[in-house]
């Protein structure tokens, strides 16, 4: 992979040599270069349109969920998209996942992974290039110092000039600016976390809670300095993926590449028509560097800090159009089809290179999580039933000769809706049971409980069997729930051991 352009090595000029007539000794080259600044250009095309779809898409996503409104009933809260901490809930639109059902959230976290993946084998670095966080924000700063500052050339000169009044004023606009843009992202971040509107109004009248303000604070932080200065840098030398992406390329995916067979060897319009045929399409203009958000030259191959974007192929297709060549000599090309048109061959169309085997199969591992996902959401009952037997004493013997277990149950229910259950003993011949606020005389094979709506109800329950029945055996626990008219009856069930003395 060819080294960044960007990453000089500076070496120290040769002393001349002594009267001796001896070379100096060698010098180590430094090793560090400082950062040369990235102002890319502005650019309009179909990739720079995309782009443009893309970030204003991302961002009102960002910064508008949290301000949906769902209504679910008066025993649950009315966000759309809402990540309820404090009472271990996530709900997204119709959707209440519950700490048990965590691998929901594993699944769409692996099928989030799955489509990376997919994304990659079939596109390259799009995710990168058009969806990246870092991406977008940095996106959305360029515009910003093209609006203050200039384009890239009045970019450049700014930035070699020295401090003066001018130069002081635009950098507070523009710092201002990127402040304003990342407190609102940190703010918008801390909306997922509680109901928005009564959020924002303690954020501004300080009632909020401090982790709110610390939160708000370090992503501000982070906004500003990752999106406003170090941009690029993450690109090439902080993020992981530019390095797993490899496992994820092959011959059959497509990148941007410069078709270099056809540019080559570069040469002014005046060298092209001074010597016919010896000078290839690139003019050497430059404008698919100037524009690069990371500031490389996709002539010198793949590399780690082509993000995709397809900014390069906007700028080079214009160039291609004004002098009256072919355009395409930037494209996205997979690279066996660069090598038939190396060939003078035709590639293949775009969507057989998309659609591959390899892709095919991260489609359908992509499709059977989501369809699994989707058949376990609308099998659930939203009735659930846990059981814990206690340990220590395992039983007691009571002075009548009944034995008598001690459990702790907890009964949930997930519906918007206070239900009436029924919890009951299976497999166990003569059992009857009771809880602590019950008095022993009053044990029954089944007992009613009013659940309330989105709530968890904790009970400490006895189950209790006569002397001449109690033995050591399994059984279960039965819950059920009348179901609403169209609805199949909503139970659960889980198994556990009654314990007593062994049998003489």
């Amino acid at each position: 992979m060819p080294a960044d352009p960007r990453l000089k090595l500076v070496a120290s000029t040769p002393a001349p040599q002594g009267g001796g007539g001896q070379p100096p000794a060698p010098q180590e080259p430094a090793l560090y270069a400082r950062r040369e600044p990235v102002c890319p250009s502005k650019i309009d095309g179909r990739f720079r349109r995309f782009k443009w779809a893309v970030m204003a898409f991302c961002l009102a996503v960002y910064w508008g969920t949290p301000w949906l409104r769902w209504d679910r009933g008066p025993w649950a809260p009315h966000q759309a998209v809402l990540i309820d901490l404090a009472h271990r809930r996530f709900y997204m639109f119709g959707i209440e996942i519950w700490p048990h059902e965590f691998y929901f959230v594993a699944g769409l976290l692996i099928m989030a992974g799955v489509g990376l993946f997919l994304v990659t084998s079939a596109v390259g670095r799009a995710w990168c290039g058009y969806a990246c966080p870092q991406t977008v924000w940095t996106d959305l700063f360029q515009h910003v110092d093209r609006l203050i500052d200039g384009d890239r050339n009045a970019q450049l000169a700014l930035d070699r000039a020295p401090w003066t009044a001018r130069k002081t004023a635009k950098r507070l606009a523009k710092w201002a600016v990127f402040l304003g843009i990342s407190f609102a992202t940190g703010g918008a971040w801390i909306f997922y976390f509680a109901d928005a509107p009564t959020l924002q109004r303690e954020f501004w009248t300080g009632a909020a809670p401090g982790v709110a303000y610390a939160c708000v604070a370090v992503l501000t932080f982070t906004t500003f300095w990752l999106g406003g200065f170090m941009r690029e840098q993450v690109c090439v030398y902080m993020c992981p993926w530019p390095r797993i992406q490899s496992a994820m390329l092959d011959e059959k995916s497509l990148i941007v590449t410069y078709k270099d067979w056809r540019g080559e060897p570069r040469g002014s319009l005046k060298q092209a028509k001074r010597l016919p045929g010896a000078i290839g399409d690139c003019i050497d203009c430059k404008q698919c560097v100037a524009v690069c958000p990371t500031g490389i030259d996709i002539r010198e191959g793949a590399q780690i800090g082509c993000i995709t974007c397809g900014l390069c192929i906007d700028a080079c297709d214009r160039v291609m159009g004004q002098v009256g060549r072919d355009r395409g000599l930037i494209d996205y090309c997979t690279l066996d089809d660069a090598e038939v048109e190396r060939k003078g061959g035709a590639p293949k169309p775009l969507i057989k290179a998309i659609f591959r085997p390899r892709t095919l199969v991260y489609l359908g591992m992509w499709s059977a999580i989501g369809a699994a996902l989707l058949f376990m959401l609308g099998e659930r009952t939203r009735l659930d039933l846990s059981v814990a037997r206690d340990r220590n004493p395992e039983f007691v013997q009571l002075s009548n000769g009944a034995v008598r277990d001690g459990f702790t149950i907890k009964l949930r229910n997930m519906e918007d809706r206070p239900r009436e259950t029924v919890l009951s003993l299976e497999g166990l011949p003569d059992g009857a049971i009771y809880t602590d606020e019950m008095d022993a005389s009053a044990a029954k094979p089944a007992l009613r409980f009013t659940v309330p709506a989105d709530t968890t109800q904790r009970l400490r329950v006895y189950a209790v069997v006569p002397g001449h029945a109690a033995r050591p055996q399994p059984f279960a626990f039965h819950l059920a729930a009348a179901a609403r008219p169209g609805e199949k009856p909503a139970e659960d069930r889980v198994k556990t051991e009654f314990s007593a003395p062994a049998a003489p």
